[in-house]
């Protein structure tokens, strides 16, 4: 157990005004966060603390996180669209995904429903990082430069946010994150414009 996890839970995710208050979106699914934890915290991945969200690991890569929205908490499983789903109870968080998937929780008693394929999500998920699998993207009209790809690995829910963007939006953000010719540049304007992602903003936008 991470202590950093146990004060998420405790006093909420910190990235509003909201932190430490009984409006969190964190305190509005305790339950299933807590159940999810517990089945979490029965495998063989470390519980850390990422991204001001709980990331489970395995050999130092990134598996899956726990985290919470308005309207449902959910596990985000970053090899999402490599696990074997028949009931198809995981969902991509944007229409243009293509990596990571979730499984959305959206009442007390759905963890406990679904405990034996959340179990097998799991297993899966840890296997498939054991063996080192990776995902082939396909091509889009404008080429996601790798950087955002890898940013959107090492964080779901930014992943999420951008394909909850506009179409347009996206496009934006896109061109003026693959302009640069060198890596370390497409970085660091990747890393500046997070913020405005995340708020749902485009990049003209104030």
């Amino acid at each position: 157990m991470n202590s950093l996890v146990d004060l998420y839970l405790k006093e909420g995710c910190g990235r509003c005004n909201l932190y430490q208050t009984p409006k969190c979106k964190v305190h509005f699914w305790q339950e299933p966060m807590l159940a999810l934890r517990n089945i979490l915290l029965d495998t063989e991945l470390k519980e850390e603390f990422k991204w001001s969200q709980p990331c489970y690991t395995y050999n130092g890569k990134n598996v899956m996180m726990l985290t919470a929205f308005n309207d449902f908490c959910c596990i985000a499983f970053f090899k999402g669209s490599l696990i074997k789903d028949p009931k198809n109870l995981l969902e991509f968080p944007g229409p243009n995904s293509q990596t990571s998937k979730r499984l959305n929780i959206t009442n007390d008693t759905q963890v406990i429903e679904l405990e034996p394929q959340i179990r097998d999500f799991i297993k899966q998920a840890i296997e498939l990082e054991k063996s080192g699998a990776s995902i082939e993207l396909k091509k889009v009209p404008e080429p996601i430069p790798n950087e955002l790809i890898d940013a959107f690995n090492d964080n779901p829910e930014l992943e999420t946010a951008f394909f909850n963007l506009t179409p347009g939006r996206q496009r934006g953000y896109i061109i003026h994150f693959s302009q640069p010719k060198q890596s370390k540049t497409r970085l660091s304007r990747i890393t500046k414009m997070i913020p405005k992602i995340m708020d749902g903003k485009g990049f003209h936008d104030r």
